[in-house]
């Protein structure tokens, strides 16, 4: 049963969110959120954001690790910029611990889970509730999206493997 590690980026807030399962019945393990100080310098809070992560892998040994795909259509460049120096941190705990990393476009993982690529925040949330049978949806949104991604990667994967 494949485990997977559903990762929403961000320099001040990173959901992540660890599942398993067949995809017709994903499960939840453990979601949550890794957080930065934001008084801290750059390097100080990418080390942060690493060690989080790195400590999640860590706990869970997932099979894979799923990630939001940087858009390329940003509005404000600097956030666009501080979520690629977040993304690489991630990227590169995953590569120390030897996993796998697939990208998803935010429209391919709301289109994969509502069949509709422009749904909202709330109707995600409620897509991932439903697919993990919780009674209540996940919070806060960081966390709802790392799922949503976590689920993409479960039902995408079982169809194309990666590396095919």
């Amino acid at each position: 049963m494949a485990v997977i590690l559903g990762i929403d980026p961000g320099l001040n807030t990173t959901g992540y969110g660890v599942i398993s399962g067949p995809a017709g019945a994903p499960r939840l393990i453990e979601a949550g959120i890794v957080r930065t100080r934001s008084k801290g310098t750059i390097e100080a809070r990418l080390a942060e954001l690493h060690a989080g992560v790195t400590e999640v892998i860590e706990a869970h040994r997932p099979e894979r690790i799923a990630i939001e795909q940087l858009f390329s259509h940003y509005e404000r460049v600097r956030t666009a910029i501080l979520m690629g120096h977040a993304r690489g941190v991630i990227c590169l705990a995953a590569a120390q611990a030897g996993l796998a990393v697939t990208s998803y476009e935010p429209t391919r993982v709301k289109k994969t889970l509502t069949g509709n690529g422009r749904a909202n925040k709330i109707q995600m949330q409620q897509a991932v509730r439903l697919q993990l049978r919780l009674s209540v949806a996940p919070e806060p949104h960081d966390v709802a999206d790392a799922l949503a991604i976590a689920i993409c990667s479960l039902h995408l994967e079982r169809i194309v493997p990666p590396g095919t």
